[in-house]
């Protein structure tokens, strides 16, 4: 393998990882503030396992594939085209 492709093989890892963990704070400590924020008098905190783990899929992959896009234009992996 090249250096390149262990690069971009990096890049989707750690993005994919760090949007996971991004998605983990939002359902539990995002959620725990929304009284401070809106008109939800109770905290509305979760763990993935009641918010449900098709719907911490589908919020995390997003959030990693945004991380993913500024890793890939800040690391010059060129995994996107120009």
């Amino acid at each position: 393998m090249s250096t390149l492709a262990i690069k971009r093989l990096a890049v989707v890892v750690l993005s994919q990882l760090i949007g996971f963990i991004i998605a983990y704070l939002i359902v539990t400590v995002g959620f725990n503030l929304l009284p401070l924020f809106t008109t939800i008098q109770s905290p509305q905190g979760r763990s993935p396992a009641v918010y449900g783990t098709i719907y911490f899929i589908v919020t995390a992959v997003p959030l990693g594939i945004i991380v993913m896009i500024w890793m890939d234009a800040f690391l010059d992996t060129r995994i996107l085209p120009d």
